[in-house]
């Protein structure tokens, strides 16, 4: 094979010379981002629709505000995903901001301690004998106002205000997505003196609307970002996304090829789930399940971001095979499971869920949240046929893998040559579509050996690489992947006997 030089010419040079020019051999390392879609505090240091990588929890705090919805997600995220590359940005919230009020009705004469959970963030309020109603009402306020978690990072998505008796809270954002903003007051504290009838809690102001997400997500432009977490899936949004990502003019686009996915959570009863996941065909999106009037002590927002970030670190790994892998029991920090167990889908209700475009979580034995199987809500192809190529997530992010790193190796070993039908020189400066099968082939291989696609022979046999007939610098090319498929189902039979029969 003849060496190729792109600067020491190959020709006219007389003075005698010891020259060496330096390139890059290729070495592909594979990159993913998470993006967190949110709501910042008012005068918070982020612009609206301009994507912001961060850090850290703290970092997000800086940019976004102590308990802004973007800050809180992005703390969840890292609970998850500690060295995940994490990017946020902010939308502007819309419409009408819940306020509820916290009625202090007694307290105990001898003091005590009361807690209340907000958000699933329990706020504690000293009471010394004697006090009134009005000052524990005032130091409750208080409380609201200063919570801070040193555990956690966590901070409250209301602020408060006190008038005698009542305290006010307001949500920091606007918006329909606080419809269901938890306040509970527990009962398994032991004395807890908030407990019984001594608070009064009352909704006062609904929360309504949902933003405009447009310009956050024409913000992206085309620079990466493969899982994009997003608290809102209105009809209008979920529009949207489907806008951002399609496969003819969004990020899938063959002119584009920067990919990106979608997840979404929505409340609602199994019914309710089903119906909107049967309304849906999208291989770009996900919807997460929260169950309606379950007890959701952790709010949408937060919910969607731990299972996503629980879960990326393996869909961006097409190394060592963690992007092919069942999901089921990977357990998620920073949420909290509903209180209401009863409403928790059964095996029947999540095979439900996921036969119609929704994804599936458990509850562990000592009550934690678990991933289940998580899917998009493509369930048909073109011709309306059951179709279940990119029902799994796995797919997904087994496609993103494939495809960088096929374009990579054909970048490496391809770019920047000429094309012709044969090289019987060997020249370096040219390709063959015999040379760009060979590298195609050889990239199968290696992904095969890293647990992304399989039958990498299978894939030499069918790959075609043609010449295009009517465009001489075109080379055609049909790549019939075979990908790995997560372990989803044991079936069994246990097939018992007295004793084995004599052979």
């Amino acid at each position: 094979m003849g060496i190729q030089f792109n600067n020491i010419p190959g020709a006219g040079l007389v003075a005698p010379l010891f020259a060496f020019e330096v390139t890059s051999g290729g070495s592909y390392q594979s990159e993913s981002r998470l993006l967190l879609i949110g709501h910042k505090n008012a005068g918070a240091a982020i612009a609206d629709n301009v994507p912001q990588a961060i850090g850290s929890a703290q970092e997000a705090v800086a940019f976004a505000g102590a308990g802004s919805m973007l800050a809180e997600m992005a703390r969840v995220a890292f609970l998850n995903a500690p060295v995940q590359e994490t990017w946020i940005v902010a939308a502007a919230a819309v419409g009408v901001a819940r306020a509820d009020t916290i009625k202090v009705n007694s307290v105990p004469a001898g003091g005590g301690v009361g807690t209340i959970e907000i958000a699933g963030e329990p706020v504690q309020v000293q009471i010394a004998a004697g006090d009134s109603v009005n000052t524990v009402a005032a130091a409750l306020s208080a409380a609201i106002n200063a919570y801070f978690n040193p555990l956690t990072g966590a901070s409250l998505p209301v602020t408060a205000a006190v008038a005698t008796d009542t305290v006010t809270t307001t949500a920091r954002h606007a918006g329909a997505i606080f419809g269901d903003l938890d306040f509970y007051v527990p009962t398994t504290i032991a004395a807890n003196a908030f407990a019984g009838a001594a608070l009064t809690l009352t909704n006062t102001v609904a929360a309504a609307g949902d933003p405009d997400l447009s310009a956050a997500l024409a913000s992206l432009g085309d620079d990466p970002f493969d899982w994009i977490v997003s608290p809102f899936a209105d009809a209008t949004n979920i529009g949207r996304y489907a806008a951002l990502l399609n496969d003819t003019s969004g990020r899938w686009a063959y002119n584009r090829q920067v990919y990106g996915h979608v997840f979404a959570p929505s409340t609602g009863s199994t019914s309710a789930l089903t119906t909107l996941g049967l309304s849906l065909n999208d291989r770009h999106l996900t919807v997460l399940p929260r169950i309606a009037a379950a007890g959701n002590a952790t709010p949408a927002w937060l919910w969607a971001a731990g299972l996503v970030s629980r879960i990326v670190p393996w869909l961006s790994d097409g190394v060592t095979g963690n992007v092919s892998r069942n999901q089921t029991g990977l357990v998620v920090e920073g949420v909290k499971a509903q209180r209401n167990r009863a409403t928790v889908p059964t095996y029947a209700g999540r095979n439900t869920l996921l036969r119609s475009g929704i994804s599936s979580f458990i509850i562990t034995a000592d009550g934690r949240v678990a991933i289940d199987k998580i899917i998009t809500t493509y369930q048909k192809d073109a011709n309306a046929q059951p179709d279940e190529t990119f029902r799994d997530i796995q797919a997904i992010g087994q496609l993103v893998a494939i495809l960088r790193f096929f374009r990579a190796q054909l970048s490496y070993e391809h770019g920047q040559k000429a094309l012709a039908d044969e090289n019987p020189g060997g020249l370096g400066s040219l390709s063959t579509p015999k040379a760009i099968k060979a590298t195609l082939v050889h990239a199968a291989e290696t992904l095969e050996i890293q647990g992304v696609l399989e039958n990498a022979r299978g894939f030499a046999d069918r790959l075609v690489v043609q010449r295009d007939t009517e465009s001489a610098n075109r080379v055609n090319i049909l790549a019939p992947i075979d990908r790995v498929n997560a372990l989803d189902v044991i079936a069994a039979n246990a097939r018992l006997y007295s004793q084995y029969r004599a052979a």
